[in-house]
C-alpha cells in the first residue's frame, strides 16, 4: 500500500489510532518511499513504539517486533536450530537403523523444517511487513554490527541452507530512549527523527481519541498537569502513554475534573518514582500542578 504524500499517510495513521505531528508524517513517509529503515529517538513513552503498531496496521501489514536487551545475540534475533526436534529426530533416525548413514542425516537436522526463525529472519520471509526493532539502545555493540549487516541488504546467510534474501524488504522501524549512543554507522542506514512530546492541542486530541469518555475539561487538565511535570526536575517525567495511563485511572474512579484527592489516589499512574511524586507535593508542588491543570482551556 502506497500513499500520494505524507498528509495522506499522516491520515491513515490517524484512522489507526495514532495522531503524529507533521514532521514525523513526513519522516515516515519518506522511509516507506526511500525504502530506508526510520530510526526514531525520544524520551519513553512519547510513542515510539505505538508508531510502528499503527504503521502496520495503515499498511495492511504484520508487525514483526525485536526487543533489544543486553546481549541479545544471532539465536535470539536471526535464527536458531530446534535442537530437542533435532535430538527426537536424531532418536527416531537410531531406532530406525538409520544411524549409519550420517551425511544424509546431517542433511535432514539442519535442513528448514528444524529452522526457529526469529524476528529478523520472519521479517525478511515475510512480505510485506512492519519490523520494529525497539530499543536498541539497549543492546550492545556487537548487536549494532549485525543489525546493520541484515538492515544493508535484507538478506542472512544460514551456512547449512545459503543466503535467504527478502522479496519485498520490510518496513523498519528502530527505536530508541537514547541511554546511550547509537552508532553513526547505524544512523546512518536510516533515516533520523526525535519524536517530541506532544504539544497541549495534540496532546488533548490524543486523549480524546484513546478516551472518549474523557470530558473535554479532564482531557484537557491532564494534559496541562501533564505539560506542568515535564517541566520539573523528574528522575521520570511522563511521556504519552502515563497522560493515557493517568486519564483512564481517573475515569475508572469516577473524577470528571483533577483536585486534590483525586491526583493523590492517582498520581502513581503518572509517577513512577517515589522521589518524583515526593517531590511533586512537597513544597506547594501540588498546589502549581492543580494551577497548572486549572489555566487549561
Amino acid at each position: 500500500m502506497t500513499y500520494a504524500d505524507p498528509a495522506a499517510l499522516a491520515d491513515a495513521l490517524r484512522a489507526s489510532g495514532y495522531l503524529p505531528d507533521e514532521g514525523l508524517a513526513t519522516a515516515t513517509y519518506l522511509a516507506l518511499r526511500m525504502h530506508r529503515p526510520l530510526f526514531v529517538e525520544g524520551d519513553a513513552g512519547v510513542g515510539k513504539t505505538s508508531l510502528a503498531q499503527a504503521l502496520a496496521a495503515a499498511l495492511d501489514a504484520p508487525l514483526i517486533r525485536l526487543q533489544c536487551y543486553e546481549g541479545i545475540d544471532v539465536a535470539q534475533a536471526v535464527y536458531d536450530w530446534d535442537f530437542p526436534r533435532q535430538l527426537l529426530h536424531l532418536r527416531a533416525a537410531e531406532a530406525a537403523g538409520r544411524a549409519g548413514d550420517a551425511d544424509a542425516l546431517e542433511d535432514e537436522l539442519y535442513s528448514r523444517r528444524f529452522l526457529l526463525a526469529r524476528p529478523l529472519l520472519q521479517a525478511i520471509e515475510t512480505s510485506p511487513a512492519v519490523l520494529l526493532v525497539d530499543e536498541v539502545d539497549r543492546a550492545d555493540d556487537e548487536f549494532e554490527a549485525l543489525l546493520l549487516e541484515v538492515l544493508s541488504d535484507f538478506a542472512v546467510t544460514i551456512p547449512e541452507l545459503g543466503t535467504i534474501r527478502a522479496e519485498t524488504p520490510p518496513m523498519v522501524v528502530v527505536t530508541s530512549n537514547r541511554t546511550r549512543d547509537v552508532h553513526d554507522a547505524l544512523k546512518r542506514r536510516c533515516l533520523y527523527h526525535w519524536v517530541e512530546h506532544p504539544d497541549f492541542a495534540r496532546e488533548v486530541a490524543i486523549v480524546r481519541q484513546r478516551h472518549p469518555d474523557a470530558t473535554d475539561v479532564l482531557a484537557a487538565q491532564v494534559a496541562r498537569a501533564a505539560a506542568h511535570l515535564r517541566t520539573v526536575d523528574l528522575q521520570k517525567p511522563p511521556g504519552v502513554a502515563e497522560t493515557l495511563d493517568w486519564t483512564q485511572a481517573l475515569l475508572t474512579l469516577g473524577v470528571d475534573a483533577l483536585d486534590p484527592d483525586a491526583v493523590m489516589r492517582t498520581l502513581g499512574t503518572v509517577l513512577k518514582y517515589r522521589e518524583d511524586q515526593e517531590a511533586v507535593v512537597r513544597d506547594g508542588g501540588l498546589v502549581a500542578l492543580l494551577e497548572a491543570a486549572a489555566n487549561a482551556g
